[in-house]
């Protein structure tokens, strides 16, 4: 259940701890007194992920020591795996750099996706914005009003590529639940997705973050211009009460299983991650920099201006979730990965 705001924040930032040592809050800031920490954004300008860095950018530089300079930069492509595999081989590994990317692309490696060239238990997680719920939405004259429309007619949804939520949510539906959406994919960003929709090119988007919905697109709901379907997540959004959740959805004990592995990213809704190699106390004071800017009321007052849903899910948790879904039987990844990649009957145009 999502608290409001800043009590809800201060209490989640205080059980995680976020004062650092002195002796490594010294060092840091002689190390970043001057400099520029570049943050990298895995998708186009205008979506989500993009909207939350830049708030980022802008608040979190002041909690650092030394206080540095922070840029946003866009590096889209293949859905964000493009950004993770630069983070993991060519950024740099001194703490000047990190990134953003789709929640999903840290689970491509152990879904054998050979575009994802990285290991990431490997990776420094710094933490995530939000625990998302996605979900599958229809413009309002797709004719797609229930699940059952998606199930037995088919449907044509915009993606950005492999290992993003856009491509692996509609595809896990079509494969775990004989839904029968058709996917064109290759889109920059889910910006350009929407854009598409708007433009009659796809009918939808199945894997859209719902506070990504509120804080681009709410004249679609205030116009009733969307139709919500199926929501993305392992617990429904206290906003949805009457859409079906993903995983109530399963006809089985097996397909349950292998749509919580698949959906198990969603906590670590906007995660940011640093390259493998950064020295420790790097990485401790950049967590304990995101950790105050979450509670942060200047933060807080932006993010609520720009109607962004705030839940802080700390470095430590989103590496956690991420080796639990690593330490999963191997058979068990195997499917969810074939459920979300398998692309069988399913039209794919790169645009």
């Amino acid at each position: 259940m999502k608290m409001s705001g800043l009590h809800r924040l201060a209490l989640v930032a205080a059980a995680a701890g976020f004062c650092a040592a002195p002796a490594a809050a010294q060092d840091a800031a002689s190390f970043y007194k001057g400099k520029t920490i570049d943050v990298y954004i895995g998708y186009t300008t205008g979506g989500g992920y993009d909207t939350y860095a830049r708030v980022l950018v802008r608040h979190m530089g002041k909690h650092l020591p030394g206080n540095p300079n922070m840029t946003p930069r866009n590096m889209p492509g293949a859905g964000s795996l493009l950004l993770a595999n630069a983070i993991a081989n060519t950024l740099p590994k001194d703490g000047t750099a990190f990134g953003t990317v789709a929640r999903g692309a840290a689970f491509e490696p152990l879904f054998d996706n050979a575009q994802a060239k990285f290991d990431p238990t490997k990776f420094n997680w710094i933490g995530s914005m939000n625990n998302e719920v996605s979900i599958c939405g229809f413009w309002n004259t797709a004719g797609v009003k229930t699940v059952e429309d998606l199930l037995t007619k088919p449907h044509v949804v915009g993606g950005t590529g492999p290992g993003a939520d856009t491509d692996n949510f509609p595809l896990t539906m079509n494969n775990v639940l004989g839904a029968k959406l058709k996917l064109i994919t290759g889109y920059p960003g889910g910006n350009d997705v929407n854009l598409a929709i708007e433009r009659g090119e796809v009918e939808g988007r199945c894997g859209w973050s719902w506070s990504s919905v509120k804080s681009t697109r709410p004249q679609w709901l205030t116009e009733k211009k969307l139709d919500i379907t199926v929501q993305f997540a392992l617990e429904k959004h206290p906003d949805l009460p009457n859409v079906p959740l993903i995983l109530d959805l399963a006809k089985n004990d097996r397909q349950r299983q292998i749509l919580e592995v698949v959906f198990s990213g969603q906590p670590m809704g906007r995660p940011y991650l640093a390259p493998p190699g950064v020295p420790a106390d790097r990485v401790k004071v950049l967590r304990d920099a995101f950790n105050a800017m979450m509670v942060d009321p200047e933060f807080l007052a932006e993010a609520e201006k720009a109607k962004l849903e705030i839940e802080l899910v700390p470095g430590e948790k989103v590496e956690n979730i991420v080796k639990k879904v690593a330490a999963m039987p191997k058979d068990v990844l195997k499917e969810a990965g074939e459920a979300s990649s398998k692309r069988e009957n399913v039209i794919i145009e790169k645009k």
